[in-house]
């Protein structure tokens, strides 16, 4: 299943909803979450270890937000690959 997550507050409860090897792209203030000062940096950290968790580059240049700065492991991918994992998956959950 492919998540997107778009806005805060993101809590334990939506991220305990994502499954082992399922994708999730972050998008909005939810990217804000994944910096690795984040109250959320630990549990993130845990998803990275069974699932992909991908961040837009262009989303990260709108608000400024340094790769550097972000949780260790995050894919930064671009729109080509937003639409090829839109495609390859059949089940898309937006979180709002």
């Amino acid at each position: 299943m492919l998540h997107f997550i778009f806005q805060l507050p993101i809590d334990s409860a939506t991220l305990a909803r994502i499954d082992a090897d399922d994708v999730v792209v972050f998008f909005e203030s939810a990217l804000f979450k994944l910096l690795k000062t984040g109250v959320f940096s630990e549990l993130l950290t845990e998803k990275l270890k069974t699932n992909r968790l991908c961040v837009v580059a262009d989303e990260l240049v709108v608000r400024g937000i340094a790769a550097d700065t972000l949780l260790c492991g995050l894919d930064i991918i671009d729109y080509t690959e937003l639409v090829n994992l839109s495609v390859s998956n059949t089940l898309i959950q937006s979180w709002t």
